[in-house]
């Protein structure tokens, strides 16, 4: 009785445990099965998207396309930068298994330098692994073919074609159209990689550089099938890059080669000006260099050599050029003293060769020892009467000196769609305060009347003082873009501004233009050299900007002076003088006396274009 009792008590409790063990396991199935449910609903449903985008980019490459860079054309259809198809070798990094082996292989096999396995290492660090970064960016037809024999032994590297530009004038147009090079670190850092993706060069000066945004285009891309090892086996989609806008500017280069080819062996700059619009039709800065040669990377020997030059043929003086105008500012004295009533076309001064200020012993010579005699203000402009023009500044001072040439653009830059332009000087009171920290002397005045002292301009700032005096007062800005042609639309980088007007009496104007044309067509002018030959009028005014101060009892003219301390020469002009067409401003670096050096460049500027008019 005992025992049966036990035996029913323990098989109750066996079937209860493995009962419990029963309903534990149906609960755990049940709750890994909802589990894994969910987990599959999620995948299915709520993470596709982001699983098959993995899954797409694991056999899916994205290829930038880079864009065709704007060509640039003069306003005559002649192509000042050009796009040639070329071939560059090219290396993938992640797709090598030994890049420096790699790298040895091919330095042997196409004589590579250490500057461009150098310049690929840069590049390397810039960009991403799976990108395909250039080693040489033009390729012989010889290197080409030695590369194709042994293609198989170097995966990840291949040949493609780009286009490389090319600068057909060389060294006539490299300060106005400027050059592309090589995307630099810091630029990189501020560039929109989705823009430059697969681009490698930018606009580094000039038009190449100021227009950039409307040269370099759209980049498109490809969507490459790749296989396990990364290569692409097809082509699953394309987007077209677009190419960039072409730029039609007002240049003539037939015009700019008569300007360079005339200034000669002189350093200097040549910029004429169209009046009636501001377009600039040449603009010449010499010494120049080739640009060619930055495009791929100039060698650092060669760049040295180029920044070391005694000529400084990487500096634009036509933009940049600071130089006092030295006579050339009398048209613009003689007009400010005539309409702010400091003067007459017929009040005479005397010139002795010297002037005083009163109280003073001080003598603020003349150009000529002996002086002019009486003068008038036709007169003091043919001859260009240092003394009319001291005791014109004397009575109208600095500050309304400053005021009055300031609406011709003294001082100020001149708005032109270039980067880098300096502005010049034009003094006053308050500027030597804030710039020098000291008053202002009244003999500064003086030598400011005659473009000496703190006043400085640019070539291209003179040029357009003298488009505007040839349109009567009509202002306008500089520009070396006509027209923009582009398959969308852009914006211009470099939109006019509204002209203005300076408020000239007609009477006054044709006073100093009259004076103006005697310079050059009068037996008494400073430039009646440049006469002969001419079937119109020039209405012009030299200029000597002094490079050293003369003691007061040193003689210039009887001193041997080097070539690079003597006087820079100037000649601005317009012409026909009745009808103006073309403004210029000249000035040859150390050429001495204006009439016979920097007239003659001028002249044959003016000749050029009035020819084809």
């Amino acid at each position: 009785m005992i025992n049966f009792e036990f035996n029913s008590k323990d098989r109750f409790y066996e079937n209860r445990v493995f009962l419990n063990r029963i309903v534990v396991s149906v609960i755990f199935i049940i709750l890994a099965t909802a589990g894994l449910l969910a987990r599959l609903a999620y995948l299915q449903i709520i993470g596709h998207e982001h699983y098959a985008s993995l899954s797409h980019d694991n056999r899916v490459k994205i290829a930038p396309l880079p864009p065709t860079r704007g060509m640039i054309f003069d306003r005559n259809g002649e192509v000042l930068a050009n796009n040639n198809p070329t071939y560059s070798l090219e290396i993938i990094p992640e797709q090598v298994a030994d890049l420096e082996a790699t790298l040895g292989e091919l330095k042997k096999l196409l004589n590579l330098s250490e500057e461009e396995i150098q310049r690929f290492n840069t590049l390397r660090r810039r960009h991403k692994s799976f990108d395909s970064i250039p080693l040489r960016i033009q390729l012989s037809e010889e290197e080409i073919a030695r590369f194709a024999v042994r293609m198989p032994h170097f995966p990840g590297v291949d040949i493609h074609a780009r286009m490389l530009r090319s600068y057909p004038y060389g060294e006539l147009t490299a300060h106005v159209v400027g050059y592309v090079g090589r995307i630099s670190e810091a630029e990189l850092q501020k560039l929109d990689p989705s823009v430059y993706s697969g681009t490698y060069h930018i606009g580094k000066s000039g038009v190449e550089k100021a227009y950039e945004t409307v040269l370099h285009g759209k980049t498109g891309y490809e969507e490459l099938e790749t296989n396990v090892q990364g290569r692409s086996i097809n082509v699953l989609g394309q987007t077209e890059p677009l190419a960039g806008g072409d730029l039609h500017l007002t240049l003539d280069i037939k015009l700019q080669k008569i300007a360079q080819d005339a200034l000669q062996d002189y350093s200097g700059a040549v910029v004429a000006i169209e009046p009636a619009s501001g377009h600039v039709l040449a603009m010449v800065s010499k010494p120049s260099f080739d640009p060619n040669p930055f495009i791929q990377g100039i060698s650092r020997q060669e760049y040295e050599a180029l920044q070391s030059s005694p000529n400084r043929p990487l500096y634009n003086r036509a933009l940049r050029g600071i130089y006092p105008p030295g006579s050339t500012v009398k048209p613009f004295m003689a007009l400010a003293g005539l309409e702010l009533e400091q003067t007459t076309p017929g009040r005479r001064v005397y010139c002795p060769g010297f002037f005083r200020l009163p109280n003073s012993e001080h003598k603020y010579r003349d150009w000529t020892k002996f002086g002019h005699g009486a003068v008038d203000l036709r007169l003091a402009i043919t001859q260009s009467c240092d003394v009319y023009f001291y005791d014109l500044a004397l009575h109208l001072g600095i500050d309304r000196m400053n005021e009055y040439l300031g609406q011709f653009g003294f001082g100020a830059k001149t708005g032109i769609d270039l980067d880098a332009e300096k502005a010049g000087i034009y003094p006053s009171q308050e500027w030597k305060r804030k710039a020098r920290k000291q008053i202002w002397f009244p003999g500064e005045t003086l030598i400011a009347g005659i473009g000496q002292g703190y006043v400085q301009v640019t070539p291209l700032q003179l040029a357009r003082a003298v488009a505007i005096l040839a349109s009567k007062g009509k202002v306008v800005e500089p520009r070396v873009v006509d027209h923009i042609k582009t398959p969308i639309p852009v914006e211009n980088p470099y939109p006019l501004s509204e002209s203005g007007q300076i408020p000239i009496t007609p009477d006054n104007w044709q006073a100093v233009v009259d004076a103006m044309i005697d310079v050059v067509h009068s037996q008494r002018g400073t430039a009646k050299g440049i006469a002969p030959g001419l079937t119109y009028h020039i209405a012009g005014k030299t200029g000597t900007a002094q490079v050293f101060t003369v003691r007061q009892d040193q003689d210039y003219k009887r001193m041997k002076v080097q070539d690079k301390l003597k006087d820079h020469a100037w000649f601005i002009a317009f012409a026909p003088a009745e009808d103006p067409r073309i403004a210029i401003a000249v000035i040859a670096e150390n050429g001495g006396h204006g009439g016979s050096v920097a007239a003659p460049i001028a002249k044959a500027v003016i000749q050029q274009y009035l020819k084809g008019q």
